[in-house]
C-alpha cells in the first residue's frame, strides 16, 4: 500500500504549493521540496528568482497564481518572465539587456555630420542641415563617435 509522506516545513518558511516553500537564510533564498531544500540563490540575485520561478511555472510544479501569491510580484512580470523563458531558454534571464541604435546617427549620418564638422560648421549648423537636434549631435561629440575640431581663437579676434 502506497504512503502518503507528509509536506513537513520548517518554522520560519512560506509556502508556494502543499509541496514545494521558501525561507530566507541569512542572505539566502532557499527553496524546499517537503523539508528538502532544492535551489537557493541570493536574496539581491533577480535573475536567478526569476529563473527559478518561472521553472517552477513552464514544468507544471506551480501556477503563475500561487508564484504572485507567495511572493508578492505583479502578475504581469510573472507573465513576462514566462514568455521569456519560452522564447530564449534559461540563459535568457542572465544575459545583459540588448542595446538600442539610435535611428537618428545612422553610421551614413555620422559621416555627413563629421564632414560637416571638418568643414570648420557649427553644432548648430549642422542640426539645421540635417535634422537632427543639436543635444544628440553634442552627445555624440561627448562619447566620441564625432570629433569636432576646436578654432583657436587670435588675439586680434579675442580683443575684438
Amino acid at each position: 500500500m502506497p504512503q502518503v509522506q507528509l509536506p513537513l516545513f520548517a518554522d520560519g518558511t512560506t509556502a508556494i504549493t502543499p509541496e514545494l516553500a521558501f525561507a530566507r537564510r541569512d542572505q539566502q533564498v532557499v527553496y524546499f521540496n517537503g523539508h528538502l531544500p532544492v535551489f537557493s540563490h541570493p536574496v539581491e540575485d533577480l535573475a536567478s528568482f526569476r529563473f527559478f520561478t518561472t521553472q517552477l511555472i513552464v514544468n507544471g510544479t506551480a501556477t503563475q497564481g500561487q508564484i504572485v501569491q507567495a511572493f508578492g510580484v505583479p502578475l504581469t512580470t510573472v507573465k513576462r518572465c514566462c514568455h521569456q523563458y519560452r522564447k530564449g531558454g534559461a540563459s535568457a534571464f542572465f544575459k545583459p539587456p540588448a542595446r538600442r541604435q539610435g535611428h537618428r546617427l545612422t553610421p551614413e549620418r555620422l559621416a555627413q555630420a563629421q564632414a560637416l564638422l571638418d568643414e570648420g560648421q557649427s553644432v548648430p549648423a549642422i542640426s539645421r542641415q540635417l535634422h537632427i537636434l543639436a543635444s544628440t549631435l553634442h552627445k555624440a561629440i561627448d562619447d566620441g563617435r564625432l570629433k569636432q575640431i576646436k578654432k583657436k581663437r587670435t588675439r586680434a579676434a579675442a580683443l575684438g
